[in-house]
């Protein structure tokens, strides 16, 4: 069984306008290929769905069920169309924990100055892709490698390590601490799209670990002081909470920020977007 959407927008039109004659003039074809799709919905569904009569046009009772699944279809197809044209006309950037850290509103507002025919939307989608794979927006900023073949990314900065702490904590009376003086701690850690891992310590001097996979959830927990935890610089910047401070820390490597994309679907704002980004944590 073939149905076809043309058949279906036929249905809708002789309902509609009340006969066959004004459908053809909405449809902008002739009555003949009008009463054609209709006589092929019909075979194909087996069944008539309109009682025609010299007066009137009107749908049957199985009629009546088809032509409202056939809305439904039609505005589906019609979301779809206006869903793929938008694509030029939005940009959406997921992250999964922080956006970019203090270079979050320079960047939207850059962005709108420069691009307004393009809306930027922000989105948090916390999966290893930062909503890539899921369809959920056409950019992400990730901060560990995409190594899915599918995607393609361009390092556009560099973010310091920040250790959070409860406000309480000894260490919270220090400007800054080093990887050592977290070796006997607990560390709070999201292994999906986390930066964080035991591997940054030595092996005979690897801290304990505990998961999460959610920033309020992490939060939560180090304001209490019986976890730590250790992030991105963005982190910081994006989150501040009562009970919880992030201190630097000093000898542990930086965090390249990478922005990630669909390999054989760019955005056509990618490279705007990449060389934004590229300017803003350079500092210009």
């Amino acid at each position: 069984m073939d149905v076809e959407l043309r058949q279906l927008r036929c249905l809708v039109a002789i309902v509609d306008e009340g006969g066959f004659t004004d459908a053809a003039l909405v449809l902008g074809v002739s009555q003949a290929a009008v009463s054609r799709n209709l006589a092929a919905l019909e075979r194909a569904l087996g069944t008539r769905l309109l009682r025609r009569t010299s007066r009137e046009v009107a749908p049957t009772p199985t009629g009546q069920r088809i032509l409202a699944h056939a809305r439904r279809v039609l505005g589906a197809v019609e979301e779809l169309t206006r869903e793929a044209a938008a694509g030029h006309e939005r940009l959406r950037v997921g992250y999964a924990w922080a956006a970019l850290g203090r270079h979050t509103p320079a960047f939207q507002r850059r962005w709108a100055a420069a691009h307004p025919g393009t809306d930027l939307h922000l989105v948090r989608v916390n999966s290893p892709t930062a909503g890539l794979a899921e369809g959920a927006c056409e950019l992400a900023v990730v901060r560990r490698p995409l190594d899915d073949r599918r995607f393609d990314s361009v390092i556009v900065g560099l973010e310091r390590r920040l250790c959070a702490m409860a406000a309480d904590d000894p260490s919270a009376r220090r400007r800054s601490v080093r990887l050592a003086d977290l070796a006997g701690r607990t560390l709070l850690v999201d292994r999906r799209t986390g930066t964080t891992t035991s591997e940054l310590w030595p092996p005979d001097a690897r801290p304990a670990t505990e998961e999460t996979q959610d920033v309020d959830d992490w939060l939560t927990v180090i304001a209490t002081g019986r976890c730590v935890g250790m992030t991105a610089e963005a982190t910081g910047h994006q989150y501040p909470r009562p009970g919880v401070v992030y201190r630097p820390v000093r000898d542990a490597e930086p965090i390249a920020v990478r922005l990630g994309w669909w390999r054989d679907d760019p955005h056509p704002a990618t490279q705007a977007a990449v060389e934004l980004l590229t300017a803003l944590y350079r500092g210009d």
